[in-house]
């Protein structure tokens, strides 16, 4: 993969598995376990067993090592694993990796999942507590001082920027909470299932850090959600429909930094993910019209908009109109913002359910789903086409 050139991994590898555990508040078994029912069901769902699986990918930050979970879940000998860093960013990445070792040979059937108890136990939400010295996080410095202590206070320098930029008020991101809730409310794994919320209620919700209220915050989850990649020709002789790796790739931007680049020239776009855009058009060939379904990390709102923008479907400022036209559809599962917060790994799942045709919110005919990790870091993303 280059960020000049097309690569040739696409069309070889596809998604042949999807599975989770429910998506609670409190899920009253440990990390491990759910990592292991996630990975089990979808084996199953691929119709796969776990002496199929010789590779194994994860994120850090996750306290599921691939070789705990392979042996807790019945996994044998592993000739491939690795784990991808930068948090949400790593999640469309997990499946780049496992689509490289298939295509070359190092693995035949790769397992990609993430699990936590992110509501009952650790709390990305609560920023940093402590951090031990490294280069890495030396970049916090600049900001901790100063009261930038948490993921929301970090996104908000952008979006109150973006706002200026742009003459919008917050109303603009509710647009996103609105259509996430739209579609959260029809599904029944959603945890804001039957829950709509209206342009009205995201205005009267209380200010987290301004401009962000709480409805432009992604909830806090405990679950899990594993997806099973093979070859593209195999994944044909499997039970379901097989969701082809048209493209995928990862981006970091020039003065990247993890959720506090602040010293770029420009605080309205997300340079990372103008990395994947263009890498992911170049691969797969499509165009930002050749999409039919949206599957954009959605853990703070205003990221969704500018996304939107980086990715060429509409202009610089004008994605909260985007939204509102629903000239795509976004996050048919319900995104972060309503179904569930697993690092993007259930949006993955979403993009495999359009291709099938099973969504609760199916889009007829959907042929070819964008699919995006998280924003403010190091990220990633996929085209995800239908077969044949």
């Amino acid at each position: 993969m280059s960020v000049r050139n097309r690569d040739s991994l696409g069309g070889k590898a596809a998604i042949a598995g999807i599975g989770a555990t429910e998506f609670s508040k409190d899920s009253g078994r440990s990390e491990l376990k759910l990592a292991v029912e996630a990975v089990r069901a979808a084996l199953d769902d691929a119709g796969l067993t776990p002496a199929d699986v010789d590779g194994m990918v994860t994120f850090t930050m996750d306290t599921n090592p691939e070789i705990t979970v392979a042996q807790a879940a019945g996994i044998g000998d592993l000739s491939f694993f690795s784990r991808i860093h930068y948090g949400g960013g790593a999640a469309c990445a997990t499946v780049q990796q496992a689509a490289l070792a298939v295509a070359s040979g190092v693995a035949e059937v790769v397992v990609c999942y993430r699990a936590f108890n992110e509501r009952s136990g650790r709390r990305f939400g609560s920023g940093v507590q402590q951090r031990e010295p490294s280069a890495e996080g030396a970049a916090l410095g600049w900001s901790l001082p100063f009261g930038l202590l948490t993921p929301a206070s970090w996104v908000a320098m952008a979006a109150q920027r973006y706002l200026h930029t742009y003459g919008l008020t917050p109303e603009a991101f509710g647009q996103v909470a609105v259509t996430d809730r739209k579609y959260a409310a029809n599904n029944p794994a959603a945890y804001f299932y039957e829950k709509p919320i209206t342009l009205a209620d995201h205005a009267a919700s209380r200010w987290i850090v301004e401009p962000l209220r709480l409805l432009d915050c992604c909830q806090e989850t405990d679950g899990g959600q594993a997806i099973v990649v093979t070859s593209a020709e195999r994944a044909r002789d499997l039970r379901h429909r097989p969701a082809v790796i048209t493209a995928a790739a990862q981006g970091a931007g020039r003065k990247q930094e993890a959720m506090t680049s602040f010293y770029r020239d420009d605080l309205t776009g997300l340079p990372e993910m103008s990395v994947v855009a263009r890498q992911l058009w170049r691969t797969s060939g499509l165009r930002p019209e050749e999409i039919d379904v949206g599957i954009l990390y959605d853990h703070f709102t205003p990221f969704v908009l500018m996304q939107l923008e980086e990715f060429g479907f509409c202009k610089p400022g004008e994605a909260a109109d985007f939204m509102a036209e629903e000239r795509l559809p976004v996050n048919t599962h319900g995104g972060q913002l309503g179904e569930a917060y697993l690092h993007g790994m259930n949006g993955i799942a979403e993009g495999v359910r359009q291709l099938r045709g099973t969504s609760v919110n199916q889009l007829p005919g959907a042929s070819n789903v964008l699919v995006t990790a998280g924003t403010g870091v190091p990220t990633s993303g996929l085209v995800l086409g239908a077969d044949g």
